[in-house]
């Protein structure tokens, strides 16, 4: 496979319109639903401040306003934010990227210490490009520990009670963890017990014996599945636990590049859908491989297998379907695909959904309370129409997880071209601050922003 089409197939993603935020409208309070905190936020609303600048490039629903936290930071994969407004970044090398890695380490601590909404310190540690590493995807915090993927290991780090980076060495939590194959990333979540929920993304396009190769069949069973292609499960409170089949939680899930903690202490993750079902010609016309099969929101049960490589989800048809690698007829037969778990919501081909978050905050709109944010990376495989996605959605959730339509939330990353080797950013990570802001990393130009509501900053 060629690198270029690679570094396409890491992460794709979703196009949204949205709205151009000319003016910041009142804003609940952050820290606090008491009555206090309401009038507080009543008397904001008195002297609610126009946003500074341009909102760093992106556009937002009215209300809204964007800061540039942080530029340049090199391929800005996930992020977290600490209690105390300390931003980590865990930023990502490799075959995936041609461009060279700033100098020092893959993770990086921000800091603003004047709270204008930028940073104004910024520390790099961990694995460096001279000790042999390429940084990694997921990043997480527990315990006052910081959790990161460097390589081919899952890693913990103590945070110093005042200092930004830390300063000794990492503990080593999970080993061994796959790097082969089109999808080696290992971003993970961790609940509140402390169980820590791993993806292990496909080394395939479809578990074909010769990858992505037309007319070729996919191998059945699957022993791809036995490493990959699915969410794995270690106590976050262990160390140096192995990489093993015997922890897999849930399979059939080709890339899970977004994992998150939901309501209810419940797992969710996105898909990315398989690519190329137009290179089955007899079956698939160019146009179908363009919007076909959907992206997805999964909500994910111990034991739950999603029809990876089997099947893949018809969003037409709202329901998955037979892939053409295991006699599957163009989307009409079903097999064994029709007792496989579905989605809770579908969006549209190739756009690589690669954050997930779910609002908890109250310095939002009420509304953002009752769903999640998705940032889609940004697709390569819709030809012959337009690439699409490059943005951030909102994605609203009923109690019982039925979904009603996504909207657009954040755009314009992308600048004037929307490709994925040509666009100015991609949106990858999404984090939540202790004041309720949202952050979101950019992996193509390595920035961060910090969205807030009502207050201009």
């Amino acid at each position: 496979m060629q690198t270029s089409l690679v570094v396409r197939m890491a992460c794709g993603i979703i196009v949204l319109g949205a709205v151009l935020a000319t003016a910041c409208q009142p804003k609940s309070d952050a820290g606090s639903d008491s009555a206090a905190g309401r009038s507080a936020a009543a008397t904001r609303a008195q002297t609610a401040r126009p946003c500074p600048g341009d909102n760093a490039g992106l556009t937002l629903p009215s209300g809204f306003c964007a800061t540039l936290f942080a530029d340049s930071l090199g391929h800005a994969r996930h992020l977290v934010v600490a209690d105390n407004g300390d931003v980590y970044v865990n930023t990502w090398s490799g075959r995936y990227y041609t461009t060279k890695p700033p100098a020092g380490g893959f993770l990086v601590a921000l800091r603003d210490t004047n709270h204008d909404g930028r940073a104004d310190q910024r520390a790099r540690f961990g694995a460096t490009p001279a000790s042999g590493g390429s940084g990694g995807t997921g990043i997480a915090l527990y315990n006052r520990m910081l959790y990161a993927e460097e390589g081919s290991r899952i890693v913990r780090y103590p945070l110093p009670p005042n200092g930004m980076a830390p300063t000794g060495s990492a503990e080593t939590v999970v080993r061994g963890l796959p790097l082969t194959g089109d999808h080696p990333m290992h971003p993970f979540a961790i609940d509140s017990g402390g169980t820590m929920y791993m993806n292990s993304g496909s080394a395939t396009n479809a578990c074909q014996a010769r990858n992505r190769v037309p007319g070729v069949p996919g191998q059945k069973p699957c022993t791809e599945l036995q490493t990959r292609g699915g969410i794995w499960s270690f106590d976050a409170k262990k160390t140096n636990q192995p990489f093993t089949p015997t922890a897999r939680y849930a399979t059939g899930i080709r890339n899970a590049v977004g994992v998150a903690i939901g309501p209810g202490n419940a797992l969710y993750s996105t898909q990315h859908g398989r690519d190329q079902l137009e290179t089955w010609t007899k079956l698939y016309t160019p146009e179908q491989g363009q919007n076909l099969p959907a992206e997805e929101l999964l909500r994910i049960e111990k034991g739950a297998d999603f029809g990876w490589p089997y099947c893949y989800y018809d969003d037409k048809q709202q329901k998955l379907v037979l892939a053409p690698e295991y006699d599957g007829d163009g989307g009409k037969a079903l097999g064994d695909c029709a007792s496989k778990a579905t989605p809770i919501a579908a969006f549209p081909a190739h756009w690589a959904p690669d954050g997930l978050l779910f609002y908890t905050g109250t310095a939002f709109p009420a509304r953002y309370r009752d769903g999640a944010f998705i940032a889609f990376h940004g697709s390569w495989d819709r030809a012959p129409g337009p690439q699409g996605g490059y943005q951030v959605v909102f994605q609203p959730l009923s109690a019982d997880n039925g979904s009603t339509s996504y909207a657009t939330f954040a755009n314009g990353f992308a600048g004037a071209v929307m490709q994925p080797d040509a666009a100015a950013h991609r949106p990858v990570g999404l984090a939540q601050g202790r004041d309720g802001a949202l952050y979101i990393a950019d992996d193509q130009g390595g920035r961060v922003w910090r969205v807030t509501y009502g207050t201009g900053k």
